[in-house]
């Protein structure tokens, strides 16, 4: 989901938005000639999201600058590991060097509180995913830190699949004066035939008429464990059961035990804090030119 057109176009337009006339500061303090070496270092435990991101920082700003990488996206690491280091112009080093660390340690910040829902329900078969509650221009981004996380990505956007929710069926059964299997047989002869119809039901007798429908998803909505368990029973293995709504690292072990096939958890991506890295940073100063012969 995440491609290098989605990083290039992403992180130059961060690159530009931090120094869109320069670097001031680093153009003033810092010798045009002088080099640095630098490490990526964690802070605090965590789950590795967006390494190549980091990465795809310093080679946009500058191509001289070399990165290498010692760790992989969906690496658990320690408080003090080294996960990358960078050699190249200190100037450069230094432009890019806020912009690289936002992006790694959002992205890590969601696979690691993703891979903490996703050990949360280990013990099931229910999947944890996302949801489109993502920061406006990074879906892709986050969509990416919630798969190195361990957890499942959801439709992508409003263009991938149906998913009817309370809204849309209120206007539908308004303006169609149809019952809720027939308004949903209608919408989907207008479908073509690989198109992911879900349904969302906030009440249990809304189920029968849905599956009457043979949707392919049906998603519960702040139903209760004992509703969850019920409506699981009922739809009985015809259609995936999302349970959504009141799903939190306290809940979630409770909601995947009902039985239901997927979780949907909009904190991954609205909620997660981001993680502590750090870049330590050794300047080294140009060489002092050697005195001419003779002199």
């Amino acid at each position: 989901m995440l491609t290098p057109a989605h990083i290039v176009t992403t992180v130059s337009a961060a690159l530009l938005e931090d120094a869109p006339w320069g670097d001031v500061t680093a153009s003033a303090l810092i010798p045009h000639d002088a080099t640095a070496s630098a490490t990526l270092v964690a802070r605090e435990a965590g789950v590795l999201s967006g390494i190549e991101v980091f990465a795809g920082s310093f080679r946009l700003t500058d191509a001289r600058i070399q990165v290498d990488l010692h760790a992989d996206d969906g690496d658990e690491f320690a408080a003090g590991d080294v996960l990358a280091t960078v050699a190249g112009p200190a100037r450069s080093v230094l432009t890019a060097e806020r912009v690289a660390l936002n992006f790694a340690q959002r992205m890590s910040g969601v696979a690691t509180l993703t891979r903490s829902y996703v050990d949360a329900v280990a013990h099931t078969s229910a999947r944890i995913t996302d949801t489109r509650k993502t920061t406006p221009g990074l879906r892709a981004f986050e969509r990416h830190a919630v798969a190195s996380g361990g957890g499942r990505n959801h439709r992508f956007s409003l263009s991938d699949a149906v998913m009817a929710k309370d809204n849309h069926l209120a206007v539908l059964l308004q303006q169609s004066g149809l019952s809720l299997t027939e308004a949903l047989l209608a919408a989907k002869d207008k479908l073509g035939h690989t198109t992911h119809v879900e349904v969302e039901v906030d009440r249990l007798d809304q189920v029968g008429p849905v599956l009457a429908a043979g949707v392919d998803t049906i998603m519960l909505d702040n139903f209760s464990l004992a509703e969850l368990r019920e409506g699981v029973a009922l739809i009985n293995g015809r259609a995936v059961v999302e349970a959504s709504g009141g799903v939190n690292l306290d809940t979630v072990a409770s909601i995947a035990e009902t039985g239901v096939d997927v979780i949907s958890v909009g904190a991954l991506t609205h909620s997660a804090r981001a993680i502590d890295l750090g870049l330590d940073m050794a300047l080294e100063a140009a060489a002092e030119p050697r005195p001419e012969a003779g002199r």
